[in-house]
């Protein structure tokens, strides 16, 4: 089927009239929560994404000239309503020809359903995880390069049994993210032998979590499971739990992992645990050195993020069109093999071979492979806090 759809790219493409237009600028919306849960991430989301735009634009060969501009907007991360508004004036003021982004599970939901389907326009999250989107109905239209937490709650179950935890106590930030990885976590955890004392639900935005801890303190366990977010009530949680001594060893999944988890609490979790989408390929290697000192790279889902917006424009270049009913078959196809391997910094090299009519296989910072209609295969990095620093483990 690839080479199908590629083969009629490319009789498009020598066609010229795939490339009539000529000089110009294509929009893409960089959509993510540059206020809100994850704030202290997004700024490194961002840049990732705007990385990938910058390398196109300067190459000089998007459908025949054509430059990249990032236009931001809000999502929030967790008011959908806020996320919906602005994924909207984004497509019918700003003019957006796809969406990098947004991040977080419910407010990409929200967009998918009430924006990007019935304007037809491509949407790639770089960090929504939540396994519902999984069954959206998306019309073809939606993909992420984070992998679903179907996925990350058997790595971290995989985790806490090999370092010999038997209970655990979970808390979760009570949204679709929150409650998709605290109800998947729970039953490949109980699957591989662990008991959850309790799962209890937290709100962000509280002054106080006396409540919520000493009820995860009743229930007890080896340690406590935080699905939350580092800048909001997650934080709050450990805060509260640490204070209480309710525990002192933590697990946390991705949306606690970032540089204010050292900030916040330093040595305080010395030796807890957890897990962020990672590689250890080539692609990341190289990536880093990319980036240099532009944005904190080990920030979670930058590389993701750059991948987001990669794909974007390749498939445009597949499809020889800015267009998202044109490009948005060519996502998958850019993605996946066969195809000659493209990298971070490859770029160009990537819009050449789609322009002469050939094969690519974008393997980006994060070893990009799309499975499922549009799901990332995904890979993990385990971290643990020693010295009061995140440390990576190993990958999973």
């Amino acid at each position: 089927m690839k080479k199908l759809l590629m083969a009629s790219a490319a009789t498009a493409l020598m066609s010229g009239a795939a490339f009539a237009d000529g000089h110009g600028v294509v929009k893409l919306g960089t959509i993510l929560g540059y206020t809100g849960p994850i704030e202290s991430l997004t700024p490194h989301m961002a840049g990732g994404a705007e990385l990938a735009m910058a390398e196109v634009s300067e190459s000089g060969l998007l459908l025949g000239g054509k430059t990249v501009e990032s236009v931001r907007a809000d999502s929030t991360c967790v008011d959908s309503a806020a996320a919906t508004a602005a994924a909207e004036k984004l497509i019918t003021s700003d003019g957006v020809k796809g969406l990098m982004g947004p991040d977080c599970s419910g407010v990409t939901g929200a967009v998918l359903a009430n924006v990007a389907v019935p304007n037809g326009i491509v949407m790639i999250s770089p960090s929504a995880t939540s396994p519902g989107l999984s069954s959206a109905e998306d019309n073809g239209l939606f993909f992420r390069t984070a992998p679903s937490d179907a996925r990350q709650s058997d790595v971290m179950a995989t985790i806490l049994t090999e370092k010999g935890i038997k209970s655990v106590a979970v808390t979760y930030t009570n949204n679709d993210y929150g409650k998709g990885m605290a109800d998947a976590f729970k039953a490949a955890f109980e699957a591989a032998g662990g008991e959850v004392t309790i799962v209890a639900a937290h709100e962000d935005g509280k002054a106080d979590y006396t409540a919520e801890v000493g009820a995860l303190a009743s229930a007890g366990g080896d340690l406590l499971v935080v699905a939350g977010y580092v800048d909001q009530g997650g934080a709050g949680i450990v805060r509260g739990a640490l204070d209480s001594g309710a525990f002192d060893m933590f697990h946390f999944p991705d949306g606690m992992i970032g540089s204010n988890l050292e900030a916040n609490f330093g040595e305080e979790i010395e030796g807890s645990s957890g897990q962020v989408p990672g590689t250890d390929s080539p692609g990341a290697a190289a990536f880093a050195e990319m980036v240099g000192d532009k944005f904190d790279v080990t920030s979670p889902y930058t590389g993701e993020s750059y991948d987001a917006a990669a794909l974007l424009m390749l498939a445009m270049q597949a499809a020889g069109s800015e267009e998202p009913g044109d490009y948005a078959s060519k996502v998958e196809m850019v993605a996946n093999a066969p195809g000659e391997k493209i990298f971070p910094g490859e770029l160009a090299k990537g819009l050449q071979i789609l322009a002469d009519g050939g094969d690519i296989d974008y393997v980006g910072a994060t070893a990009v492979e799309l499975v499922n209609g549009g799901e990332a295969a995904g890979s993990y990095r385990e971290i643990k806090i020693e010295g009061g620093k995140i440390t990576t483990v190993q990958y999973r």
